[in-house]
């Protein structure tokens, strides 16, 4: 029977107040491809155990081989789906292996055309501007003559990530909330926080929020939405996939469930962890301040640097297809194989001074957007709206100075960022 090393990197807990880096590196150092156990935790049933991989050499090999590592054979995540739930996870792109994967990435690719990206750009400037503009002049406005605090999670980059989204793919805006509560469904059910009330399944356990009687409604929506699309075509993404013969509706429903959650909480995500970074380091936001108000920053780099330092995502589970070896650790066919993103992005044996904030390291192959063939379909969207957010921030911001410690969202899955105050 194998061992559990230590330190653990399952418990959500553990990445309450950020990501566990020493834990990382002993792994990193001494355990690169670690089992680890699943015990019940928060409520949830325990699981058989993982590989944990953490040097970034073997987890962009992991992500790349897609025929030794499948997305399809136990989904993505960690805990283990219901087995009664796997065909339908299975219709989602990001569950599935090539050939299929590559046939669904084509289909959505269509959406995301040149005009419809450049148009995209222009307004969102706007919301960033205007957020930032109308949050700090609120927080300014409350504080009296010593300047205010405002928390930029809850008035700037939820909104900021939710109406983005919201424009690209077409939805009313009357129902954009819509989005964020089946965000913070999905993606913050480890954390009491953002979970709401519990919800229990027939065996009166949780229900998964991954199930599809937990996305009944989500799916009902896209349903809707889809045939509202069709009689009043637009200049979005949900019109171009409802008029697509190549897609059925269950693959419709999926890409919006994909679009709604990935794509809503990866700028969710980042753009504060990206504040939180350059508040901690008021020197590189000084630096990189003064060369956007001289016209002379290349903000690529600055948003590569960030993403490395805060990625959206902190994990992703493979299943093993066959006996193979990683790192010379034997892997059995059916073994749980999780990348741990965050740690692969500090591996000094890539990175040099890894905790340093270079905004203007490169080469940066940080794996923030995850590598082969899954790699991000919206990182590059994901990075214009980033450029765009940060480059409004040091307009409008001479100093990024935090007023409260910032609050993580208990998740093993996700880098999330529940609250962030800043001094305005």
């Amino acid at each position: 029977m194998r061992s559990s090393p230590v330190p653990d990197v399952f418990d959500p807990r553990g990445y309450a107040h950020g990501l566990p880096h020493a834990a990382y590196r002993r792994l990193r150092d001494h355990h690169p491809v670690a089992w680890q156990d699943e015990p019940e935790v928060l409520g949830w049933p325990a699981g058989p155990g993982f590989w944990a991989v953490t040097r970034h050499r073997d987890v962009v090999r992991v992500l790349k081989d897609s025929r030794t590592f499948s997305s399809c054979l136990g989904a993505t995540q960690i805990r283990d789906p219901d087995p009664a739930d796997l065909p339908f996870l299975r219709r989602m792109m990001l569950n599935q292996d090539p050939p299929g994967h590559g046939r669904l990435r084509r289909v959505v690719s269509r959406a995301f055309t040149p005009g419809r990206v450049g148009r995209f750009g222009t307004v969102v400037r706007e919301r960033a501007r205007g957020l930032l503009t109308a949050a700090v002049g609120a927080a300014r406005a409350g504080g009296g003559d010593g300047g205010g605090e405002c928390d930029v999670v809850a008035t700037v980059t939820d909104d900021y990530a939710l109406l983005n989204l919201a424009d690209l793919l077409g939805v009313p805006a009357g129902e954009r909330g819509l989005l964020l509560e089946w965000t913070r469904r999905v993606i913050g059910y480890q954390d009491p926080d953002e979970a709401g009330p519990p919800v229990s399944g027939p065996d009166g356990r949780p229900a998964d929020p991954r199930s599809p009687a937990m996305l009944r409604d989500m799916f009902g929506f896209a349903r809707e939405l889809a045939a509202h699309k069709r009689r009043h075509p637009a200049d979005d993404i949900m019109t171009v996939l409802a008029h697509d013969p190549e897609l059925t509706v269950p693959e419709l429903e999926m890409f919006f469930f994909l679009l709604t959650i990935a794509g809503n909480d990866t700028v969710r995500s980042a753009a504060p962890g990206g504040l939180l970074a350059l508040a901690r380091h008021p020197a590189a936001y000084r630096t990189l301040r003064a060369g956007v108000l001289a016209g002379t920053a290349d903000l690529g780099p600055c948003v590569e640097e960030l993403l490395r330092r805060h990625p959206p995502v902190l994990s992703f589970r493979r299943t093993a297809a066959y006996d193979t070896e990683l790192a010379g650790r034997p892997i059995a066919a059916g073994d749980k194989v999780v990348v741990f993103h965050g740690s692969a992005n500090h591996d000094e044996r890539v990175f040099t001074a890894p905790h340093r904030l270079d905004l203007s390291r490169t080469p940066n192959p940080h794996v923030s957007f995850g590598d082969g063939p899954h790699i991000c379909l919206g990182a590059h969207l994901a990075r214009l709206q980033l450029r765009l957010f940060y480059e409004e921030t040091t307009r409008l911001l001479p100093a990024l100075s935090l007023a409260a410690p910032p609050q993580h969202l208990v998740s093993n899955f996700i880098n999330g960022v529940k609250s962030l105050r800043l001094q305005v």
